[in-house]
């Protein structure tokens, strides 16, 4: 599976600021690392389809996603607080409407990812239930 890598300043400043700000709605994902068992903590926006909250990979295979595949703990922050959930990936012919709903919520934000990455494979999305 593919994986468009984060320069430098997305992965060690903007991301940062985005997390501590909850800039363009950012909020904060915690989950186990699978090789270390410490805490990781990435910016993602989830996106709310037919009642049920999803976590959406725009950048493909990121080590973020296969920590979720082997812990499907996670929590979600943001400014009103944090929630616990277990994370499952859905099969690839039910992510076109949570791709779409996604798409719509982030616009520009995100389109250059799904220009590189058109693929709806190449998208890994889960589903999170409240734990």
């Amino acid at each position: 599976m593919v994986y468009l890598k984060q320069n430098w300043f997305t992965a060690k400043v903007l991301n940062r600021i985005a997390m501590a700000t909850g800039l363009a709605g950012a909020e904060t994902l915690t989950v186990t690392r699978r090789s270390t068992g410490e805490p990781q903590q990435i910016p993602v926006t989830t996106v709310l389809v037919d009642g049920q909250r999803y976590l959406v990979s725009t950048r493909g295979e990121a080590h973020w996603v296969k920590n979720v595949r082997a812990t499907a703990r996670v929590s979600v922050a943001n400014r009103t607080g944090t929630a616990h959930f277990t994370a499952s990936e859905i099969p690839v012919e039910q992510r076109p409407p949570v791709l779409t709903a996604y798409r719509a919520k982030l616009g520009k934000t995100v389109e250059g990812y799904f220009r590189e990455l058109p693929d709806a494979a190449d998208h890994p999305v889960f589903v999170l239930t409240p734990a």
